[in-house]
């Protein structure tokens, strides 16, 4: 398979990533199986899929030790991504980045993980009581020690408060700016999809200027843009999107001419309308790495597929003219 540079850190062309955090986290607990999970890691590998995208927070900590279980045996199949950054407690999130903290974290993350170098360490959120040159500077002394290949960074999404007037990912690019004067970023993860094609406007380009590969997070907007999902079917308590403003029942059927739209194109082509989405994400850009998630094997392997779908001009056109996602945190 030809091989391209996120970076430093190698990845297939065109190829499509996974998403573990809907095995054991954030979304229908009820669904999470440890077993079917092996066997849906198993199955993206077997499907060409190379890159398992996963954080001690995810859990906490048995996301890590899930992927860890799966890769028993077939380490050199898989492009290991993990994060630091951020502690969960009981009823609350808090971001840490003090060096001391990032040295034991990816030395805990490696243990979970049952490996002896993570491909891509990424930092989830900066602490804003610790500079993140610093933070920073300690995940590029795990790069020298071996224990890291290469270094991320998430983005700030659209729930982070920001100045008037500024754009979603100003202050991403201005920690990517001051981070890229330490060592450098090889990889920026953040939201994009046809329902979220945010990063196309200013953080797309800053990353397709300097060679910095795109990790695109919720692809298929959080299941929704699979065409899978009812309008007011309800999710369980602990789903992230019982409280997310675009999965109201009000919103899920005003958001329907989105994947009416991708439906059709996805008939032509005989395909799912889940690999549509994905494909439109592929198209933004040789750095562009779509990472969905999913706790099912056969949505692994469908999701893989979306690599050999060539969307045309006409496709393209007509998602560009797609009306816009309505409800938001903004």
């Amino acid at each position: 398979m030809e091989r391209r540079s996120l970076g430093a850190a190698a990845l297939a062309v065109g190829a499509v990533g996974l998403g573990c955090m809907p095995m054991s986290w954030a979304y229908s607990a009820s669904q999470q199986r440890g077993d079917r999970a092996l066997r849906t890691v198993h199955a993206a590998l077997d499907a060409g899929v190379q890159l398992l995208d996963t954080a001690d927070m995810y859990g906490p900590f048995t996301n890590e030790l899930l992927v860890g279980r799966a890769l028993k045996g077939r380490r050199a199949d898989a492009f290991v991504s993990t994060k630091c950054g951020l502690l969960v407690g009981d009823q609350h999130i808090v971001a840490n980045g003090r060096p001391g903290y990032v040295r034991r974290a990816c030395d805990a993350s490696l243990r979970r993980l049952q490996t002896d170098v993570i491909d891509l360490y990424q930092l989830h959120r900066a602490d804003p009581e610790v500079p993140v040159e610093e933070t920073w500077g300690a995940m590029a002394e795990l790069v020298t020690a071996g224990k890291v290949r290469a270094l991320g960074l998430c983005a700030v999404g659209a729930r982070a408060p920001r100045r008037s007037g500024a754009g979603m990912y100003d202050e991403t690019i201005r920690q990517l700016e001051r981070v890229q004067q330490v060592f450098p970023v090889s990889a920026v993860q953040a939201e994009l999809s046809v329902w979220s094609p945010e990063p196309l406007d200013a953080l797309l380009p800053w990353c397709s200027a300097r060679g910095v590969g795109l990790l695109a997070a919720m692809p298929l907007g959080s299941g929704y843009l699979t065409g899978t999902l009812t309008p007011g079917q309800g999710f369980e308590p602990d789903d992230l999107r019982a409280r997310h403003p675009r999965f109201t029942a009000e919103m899920m059927a005003a958001n329907q001419p989105v994947v009416v739209g991708l439906r059709r194109i996805a008939e032509r082509h005989g395909a799912t309308v889940a690999q549509v989405a994905l494909a439109w994400v592929l198209r933004q850009g040789p750095h562009v790495v779509p990472v969905p998630g999913t706790k099912r094997e056969r949505w692994a392997v469908e999701n893989a597929g979306a690599a050999g779908l060539e969307l045309t001009a006409r496709d393209l056109a007509e998602i560009a003219r797609l009306p816009g996602a309505q409800g938001s945190w903004d």
